[in-house]
C-alpha cells in the first residue's frame, strides 16, 4: 500500500481539487491510503477562531461564518446539486463546533484549540471524498482519530504506537481511503493534534504501521530544491537525499522534511518521495537509504531576524565550564533557541532565535556578569557541501559577524 499526502495549498479551492483527482487518475489510486490538511489557509482562519473564544466571543460567531463561507464557495463549485448530501455533512461539522464552544468549561487553550483547529482536516477530507465518489473514484472516508492513538499532551501529541498499530493493522490494505493529518485522539477520545508538520508526521505515522512501500508528499515545487527559491536565484533539483542528510537540512533550518517525519520511515527503510502535484509523473525527489544527496550541490539555508549575542568577561578572564553552564541556563530559562554557538579563552558568541520574546530580561541579567554586545536582525546562512564559490557569493557586500567551518557546513550570521 501507499500513502499519498496532499497538503493545504494542494486543496485551497474547487480547482485544486479537481487537480487531486487528475493526480490519482494519473498516478493510480488502488491500494492507496491519502493524507489531506485543511484547504488553503483554514488552520490560520480557525486559530482565529479559538482566538476569539478567549479574548472576544461576540466575534466567534462571525469567525465561524467566514470558515463556512469559504468552503460553502468550494462546496458550491464541486457540486452543482445544492441538495447533494455533502452539504449536510459539511453543516453537522460546524455546528458540532459551536456545539463544542457552547458547552465548554476547559480554560486551558491547548485542550480546546485542538477540539476546534483540528475540525479544518474533517471539513476538507469530508468534501474531498464526496467529490472523488462523484466522479468515479470510490473511496473510504476515514477519521483518522480512530487510527493514531495519543497522550494528552494538547497541541503537540505524542503517538501511543502500540495502540496506533493495533487500530491501522483493521485497514483493508486493496481500497482507497481519505483520511485527516495532523490528528489523533486521547485515550478519553478528545481530538490532539501532533504539532509541527502534523500531516506529514501523519502519512509516516500511517506508513509505518501498514508497512507501506512508500509515502509521496505532493507539493507545488518539482521536489527539494537546493535553496528556498523565494530567498536564492538558480535553485536546482535534488533528485536523491539519504535520511541522514534530509535531517541534517532540517537540523539547520532547511523546509525539507521535518525529522519527526523522517525518523518512523528510516526505521522501516520506507522511501519518501517529494513530487509536484502541477507535473505529478516528473521523478521529483526520493528521500531513503543510500546515497548521502544527489547531486551533491551546495545547498543554501537562511535564518532570518535573529539575534547575536557576543559575551566576554569583565576582567578578561577565562570564560570556562561554570561560566558556560550559567549562560546555557539562562538560555533555557528564556526559552532561546540556539541555532550556532561559537567561543574562545575568553569570548562567547551565541546566535538564537527570540521567538518567545525573552531577549531583554536574558540580556539584562548577562550585563551583571559579562560584557555584552548585541546583534539583533541578523541572518544566519547555512551552506551544506559548500565550496568557495558559494561561500564568496553569500559574503559579496554582507558584513560577516560570524563564520564557523566545519567538514561539509560553513555558517555565517551576517547583517
Amino acid at each position: 500500500m501507499r500513502v499519498f499526502k496532499f497538503g493545504g495549498a494542494s486543496v485551497k479551492d474547487a480547482e485544486a481539487v479537481k487537480n487531486v483527482v487528475k493526480v490519482l487518475k494519473e498516478v493510480g489510486h488502488e491500494d492507496t491510503l491519502v493524507v489531506i490538511s485543511a484547504m488553503g489557509k483554514t488552520t490560520n482562519a480557525m486559530e482565529k477562531v479559538v482566538a476569539a473564544y478567549f479574548n472576544n466571543k461576540s466575534q466567534v460567531s462571525s469567525s465561524i461564518q467566514e470558515v463556512w463561507e469559504y468552503h460553502e464557495t468550494i462546496l458550491s463549485e464541486l457540486f452543482e446539486n445544492k441538495n447533494h448530501p455533502v452539504y449536510g455533512k459539511v453543516k453537522t461539522l460546524f455546528e458540532e463546533v459551536k456545539g463544542f464552544l457552547a458547552w465548554n468549561k476547559s480554560p486551558k487553550n491547548a485542550f480546546v484549540y485542538d477540539q476546534v483547529v483540528g475540525y479544518g482536516e474533517l471539513v476538507s477530507t469530508t468534501i474531498i471524498s464526496e467529490y472523488l465518489n462523484e466522479v468515479g473514484l470510490p473511496n473510504i472516508w476515514q477519521d483518522v482519530r480512530n487510527l493514531i492513538k495519543t497522550d494528552n499532551s494538547y497541541r503537540d501529541a505524542k503517538v501511543n504506537w502500540e495502540r496506533t498499530q493495533e487500530q491501522v493493522s483493521k485497514l483493508d490494505t486493496s481500497k482507497l481511503y481519505i483520511t485527516q493529518g495532523f490528528l489523533g485522539s486521547d485515550d478519553n477520545n478528545f481530538t490532539t493534534t501532533l504539532g509541527r508538520e502534523g500531516s506529514d508526521y501523519t502519512g509516516a505515522i500511517l506508513a509505518y504501521c501498514l508497512n507501506a512501500d512508500s509515502v509521496t508528499i505532493w507539493k507545488d515545487v518539482p521536489g527539494v530544491l537546493n535553496a528556498d527559491p523565494r530567498n536564492f536565484d538558480e535553485t536546482q533539483l535534488l533528485d536523491e537525499i539519504s535520511y541522514r542528510e534530509a535531517i541534517e537540512l532540517a537540523f539547520y533550518g532547511a523546509s525539507v522534511i521535518h525529522p519527526k517525519t523522517l525518523q518512523p520511515l528510516q526505521r522501516k527503510e520506507i522511501p519518501l518521495h517529494v513530487k509536484s502535484f502541477v507535473n505529478p509523473t516528473n521523478d521529483g525527489t526520493t528521500v531513503g537509504k543510500g546515497v548521502g544527496i544527489s547531486p551533491k550541490v551546495p545547498c543554501f539555508i537562511v535564518k532570518k531576524n535573529q539575534v547575536l549575542i557576543k559575551l566576554s568577561s569583565l576582567d578578561f578572564s577565562f570564560i570556562v565550564e561554570n561560566n558556560i553552564s550559567e549562560i546555557f541556563k539562562l538560555l533555557h530559562d528564556h526559552r532561546m533557541k540556539v541555532d550556532l554557538i561559537q567561543n574562545s579563552a575568553i569570548s562567547f558568541s551565541v546566535c538564537l532565535d527570540n521567538k518567545f520574546n525573552g531577549l531583554q530580561p536574558m540580556l539584562d541579567e548577562l550585563k551583571r556578569k559579562f560584557k555584552v554586545v548585541c546583534h539583533e536582525d541578523v541572518s544566519l546562512y547555512t551552506i551544506r557541501h559548500f565550496d568557495d564559490n558559494a561561500v564568496k557569493s553569500l559574503e559579496n557586500g554582507r558584513s560577516v559577524l560570524v563564520e564557523q567551518r566545519g567538514k561539509e557546513t560553513v555558517q555565517l550570521v551576517v547583517k
